[in-house]
Order: C-alpha cells, then sequence, then structure tokens
C-alpha cells in the first residue's frame, strides 16, 4: 500500500505567493532600475534597458495586433544583432514561441524548420531575405498554395547593402521598424499562466536525420539565466561580448541572464580575432562566450590583429566541443579566465561545468589546462548528472577509466522534440535525457567527455577516443586544427585519420614529409594503434556555431577507400 506524503498544513497556492517562473521579469526590472544604462550597443546604434523595455512590449503589441498570440510561433533569421535580442523577450511577451534559425542552413533546410514548426512570421535580417523568401516558396510549392505565407518582417541594417532591403521591400516585406511602430511602447504584457509553456523552439542539426525541434519552457529559461550568474559570478558593470550566435541554444540563456543583472551586451556581426580583441580594448569586454574552435582562432591570431597585453582579466566560457587543453593553457597565458562548461541545445546550453578547485592553482600550467579540459560537475539549475553503463543504467565507477553515457535529469532539461513521440521515447528511456556522449567519471566525481558514441573509433576490437588523440595533435607546432575520424582499414577494420589545417606560417608544400613528422610526433605521444594511419591537409568544415562536422570527414574518409595492409 502506498504511502500518501502529508505536509505539515493545509495551506494552498495562491496568487500573492505563487506565479509562474519566466525570465521575461529580468528585462522590466533592469529598466526600472537602471533605466539610461546602456543595454546593447551595435556600432553607433545604442539602447538603455528603458528603451529595450519599450521596444520589446512594442513587438509584443504589434505580433498581438497581427493575431499572434498563445500556440503561434516567430522564426527570426539573423545574426547577432539587437532586433534577436529583443525577440527574446518581445515574441515570448506576446504570448507566442521564439524559434531562432541558424542563418547558415540552405534554403531546403529552413523551410523544414518553418514548415514543421508552422511559423506565422518571419522576421529575417536584410542579408537574408533572399534565403527566406526562397524557403517560404519550397513550403508553398509543397503544399500546393494551401497553407497561408507567413508575415515577412525584414530586419534593416546600415552595414549591409541596401540593394537586399530595397529588393525585401518591393517584394511587400514590412520594414521592421515600421512594424514595431504599429505596437504599444507601454503594452501590458502578461506572464504564462504555467511556466511549463514553451518560450523558445530551437532546431538540432539533423546530420544524419530530420532536424529534431527542441522545446524549451519558461521555468527552465529562468533557472538557467539565473544559473549563468551564479556559475560564472558575472558582477554589474560587466560588458558581454555577443561572440556566440544567438540563434545557437538561444545563445546558452544569455539574453535573459544579462537582463537580470541589467549587463550591457555588445552585437558583433561577424566575430573574428581582430573584432574581438579590438572590443575588449575599446568597448570595456569582460565576459563572451565561444565554441573551442573560436578560442583557437584567438590564440593563433596574427599579432596585427591582437591587443596584447589584456587591458584586464577577460571571463571567457567555453563549450560546444571538448577543449583541447593546449587551447585552455594557451588562452590563460593571454590574460583569459576560461570557465569550462558542457550541454546540449536539449539542456538549455551549458548544464555542467568545471568547477574550478584552489588546489589546482599550485599546479603547474600543463596540468591546470589538463584539469580545466573536463567537463566536470552538473550547473547549479540540474538536478541530476550521470555517467551511467547503458545496459543496466548504473553509474559507472568513479576509477576515471570507465567508459558510460552522460545523461540528466532536471528542470533544465528540455521539454521533448516537437511532434516526434519516437524520439522522445528513446530519449528520456529510463526517466533519464540521454546524451548520446561518452564519458568517464574520476574519483573527484568530476566527469570527462571521451567522445560521441558516433565518434569512437574501434581498430582491431580496441577503442580510440577522437578527441584524445585530438589533443595531442594539437600540440603539433604547425597544426591550427585537427578532426581525428574513423577510416576503413584493411587490416584493422577502421583506423584513426586525421585531417588537419595549418597554420599559416606553416606552407605544405611538402605533405609527405609533414605527414611523417606529424606520425612521428603522434607515436612519442600516443599508444601505437591510436597513432594516425593517415593525414590530409586543408580546410575543416564547421557548422554556424564553430563545431567540426565530423560527419562529412567521416565520409569523406570513408570515400578515401582502405588503408592497405602494407601501410604502417
Amino acid at each position: 500500500m502506498s504511502v500518501v506524503e502529508r505536509d505539515i498544513d493545509d495551506l494552498p497556492r495562491n496568487p500573492a505567493n505563487y506565479t509562474a517562473l519566466t525570465p521575461l521579469w529580468f528585462l522590466e526590472r533592469s529598466a526600472l532600475v537602471h533605466p539610461n544604462q546602456n543595454s546593447l550597443i551595435y556600432g553607433s546604434v545604442r539602447f538603455t534597458w528603458s528603451q529595450t523595455y519599450r521596444r520589446c512590449r512594442q513587438l509584443a503589441s504589434a505580433l498581438n495586433k497581427r493575431a499572434v498570440t498563445f500556440g503561434s510561433t516567430v522564426a527570426v533569421i539573423a545574426p547577432n544583432i539587437p532586433a534577436l535580442f529583443e525577440a527574446h523577450f518581445g515574441i515570448p511577451m506576446s504570448g507566442a514561441v521564439l524559434n531562432a534559425v541558424n542563418i547558415r542552413l540552405n534554403a531546403e533546410a529552413i523551410a523544414f524548420l518553418l514548415g514543421h514548426s508552422q511559423s506565422d512570421v518571419i522576421m529575417v535580417d536584410q542579408e537574408f531575405y533572399s534565403l527566406a523568401e526562397e524557403a517560404s516558396k519550397i513550403i508553398a510549392d509543397k503544399s500546393e498554395g494551401k497553407l497561408k505565407p507567413p508575415t515577412l518582417i525584414v530586419i534593416s541594417d546600415d552595414n549591409c547593402d541596401p540593394k537586399s532591403l530595397q529588393y525585401a521591400l518591393g517584394r511587400g516585406a514590412i520594414e521592421y521598424e515600421k512594424f514595431l511602430e504599429t505596437g504599444d511602447p507601454d503594452f501590458a504584457w502578461k506572464p504564462p499562466e504555467d511556466e511549463w509553456h514553451s518560450i523558445a523552439l530551437g532546431y538540432t542539426s539533423g546530420t544524419t536525420a530530420s532536424p529534431k525541434g527542441v522545446v524549451l519552457h519558461h521555468r527552465g529559461a529562468y533557472l538557467m539565466a539565473l544559473s549563468n550568474l551564479v556559475i560564472w559570478e558575472i558582477k554589474e558593470g560587466a560588458v558581454y561580448l555577443w561572440t556566440l550566435p544567438m540563434f545557437h541554444c538561444n545563445g546558452w540563456c544569455f539574453p535573459w541572464t544579462l537582463a537580470a543583472l541589467c549587463v550591457a551586451s555588445i552585437c558583433l556581426r561577424q566575430v573574428t580575432a581582430k573584432g574581438v580583441y579590438s572590443a575588449i580594448a575599446n568597448l570595456g569586454v569582460t565576459h563572451f562566450c565561444a565554441a573551442p574552435v573560436v578560442l583557437n582562432n584567438i590564440v593563433n591570431a596574427s599579432k596585427e590583429d591582437t591587443v596584447l597585453p589584456l587591458p584586464r582579466v577577460v571571463h571567457v566560457m567555453t563549450a560546444g566541443a571538448a577543449p583541447p587543453p593546449f587551447v585552455l593553457s594557451a588562452m590563460s597565458k593571454r590574460g583569459f579566465k576560461v570557465t569550462h562548461t558542457y550541454g546540449l541545445s536539449e539542456t538549455y546550453g551549458p548544464s555542467t561545468v568545471c568547477a574550478w578547485k584552489p588546489e589546482w592553482d599550485l599546479l603547474p600550467p600543463e596540468d591546470q589546462a589538463r584539469m580545466n579540459a573536463r567537463q566536470g560537475v552538473r550547473y547549479i539549475g540540474l538536478e541530476g548528472l550521470e555517467v551511467v553503463n547503458t545496459q543496466n543504467m548504473r553509474p559507472v565507477p568513479t576509477d576515471g577509466a570507465t567508459v558510460g553515457e552522460i545523461v540528466f535529469r532536471g528542470n533544465v532539461v528540455m521539454k521533448g522534440y516537437l511532434k516526434n513521440p519516437k524520439a522522445n521515447k528513446e530519449t528520456f528511456a529510463n526517466g533519464w535525457y540521454h546524451s548520446g556522449d561518452l564519458a568517464v567519471k574520476h574519483p573527484d566525481g568530476y566527469i570527462e567527455i571521451k567522445d560521441r558514441s558516433k565518434d569512437i573509433i574501434i581498430s582491431g576490437g580496441e577503442n580510440i577516443s577522437s578527441v584524445e588523440v585530438e589533443n595531442v595533435l594539437y600540440q603539433h607546432p604547425a597544426i591550427l586544427e585537427v578532426s581525428v575520424v574513423a577510416r576503413p582499414d584493411e587490416r584493422w577494420g577502421e583506423s584513426p585519420c586525421a585531417f588537419v589545417t595549418l597554420k599559416s606560417n606553416v606552407h605544405a608544400s611538402n605533405q609527405q614529409q609533414l605527414t611523417e613528422d606529424i606520425m612521428k610526433f603522434s607515436r612519442s605521444k600516443m599508444p601505437a594503434y591510436w597513432v594516425p594511419k593517415s593525414v590530409v591537409f586543408g580546410s575543416l568544415p564547421k557548422t554556424a556555431t564553430g563545431k567540426i562536422q565530423k560527419h562529412v570527414l567521416r565520409a569523406k574518409a570513408k570515400e578515401m577507400g582502405p588503408v592497405k595492409k602494407s601501410r604502417l
């Protein structure tokens, strides 16, 4: 017989003591506390918190007047510009759900996203208007005219070719500022009645199948926004630089985080090492987020593009891929303080952190970087994190060697995938969210990723972590970027194949000699069966957020055919 849990009282919830959690309240507070402080800086454009709050309410009001409200989806196709920041508040203030779209996708992929999400309105930066128009045409053709075409709102930008704006307006698009003017700046927006209501929709990369729509709720966004503040110890007066795309998992929830503490942010339309250093030197930047590939560009920037020594300690949060210890060490030497986090779109962005331990301060720099390269422990807002044996769901031993799958449980796990019950059943099996990432747990309880399950290389029956091979190769003086994947091998079934981008001062005139040098270096640093049997030089394919597309490289390695038995 089940036992009914009884509290000490029978006091009910009421409007005075209970309200749905939502990060939208943060913006109202910022406008009240610091109405005249900068909220957004974009070139010569500057907005205060009071202005941003009014503009977001105008956006919500204008959308409502277009019958966009609870149950609607609004897509935004734009780089890091103020309008995309405003969309993170204005769209959910209308009751609708924000779908921030990756600007690097092609029209076919965007058409799938817009059709699957049934977006009623598309806000699009003028540079990408023709892309949105082409995607809309694909949807219309597939529906044979049965679907009502979405309203297109074009966001003008003086940094772009004016012809693209003229074209959009000539095609009947509404200019964003004109659209805002139709809304009420004093609009009395309403918070969600239920914090489980959706606030944002984002799509996975869809590298092996159709992209999956990740649905996030107001409660999770609220908790993640505040967790970011606690984990990173952001203070009032900080200045945040938008290097991380806001369309990538809602910028790891940082639009809402920044509003919570009235932190000004600087928008960069395009991210370059020179632009980052310039913003640090001239605009007082104290914090930014970036994938490891961006950090690699920063540490390998030319002398002309850098501003060193830094005028202040600059805090960097990195995630998106396992950062090589070499890159972390190089960032530290340049005056950046790197906080290493890990997470997924399905967990609102970063949901673990390699929390720094004071005793690490006594370690040599290389050992500090190695410790900081681990994915660490659960975030403040996450209730459950474990590495498990997927056969029995039991936690793996804390020996730093036994590999299992990382699983999550808690309030910063997504609601689920939109219209995809099969995927939801699989990903939430046994009451956990299954990440698909393989890791070990160390004696101190910190987890460390070894690979994605699909990226493990099985050579002669031995498992090889592509991440560990990459970490060693990054130490080679000629290598700027490297990605290791499995290539068919006549003798071993498959063996490591290294795709390498060389540093700008290294000439690949004699690739055979460079290959031999890299293999010799590898043999001195790693087990013999880890050593890449083949090396390919050239640029690496990446996603819009800087992740190397290993599925593309795996396909290339397969096309190369198997490594012959006679090869070393």
